[in-house]
């Protein structure tokens, strides 16, 4: 994620709108937002579908309510 610095946004969001896996989408933006990207701020991230209820990464994890 360190690298990720170069990303335009717009290629990032037409990832993330494209991509079928709810778990990959949240566990993305949680370590871009945790990195600090500056790209972040410029997704549209209501079209992006991060679905609904709890998602577990790992068993027993901490929950994040974003």
């Amino acid at each position: 994620m360190e690298n990720f610095v170069s990303l335009r946004s717009e290629i990032v969001q037409g990832l993330l709108v494209t991509c079928r896996s709810i778990k990959v989408k949240r566990l993305f933006m949680y370590m871009a937002e945790k990195q600090g990207h500056s790209w972040v701020s410029q997704l549209d991230l209501s079209r992006i579908d991060f679905g609904k209820g709890k998602r577990m990464i790992v068993p027993n994890g901490r929950y994040d309510s974003k």
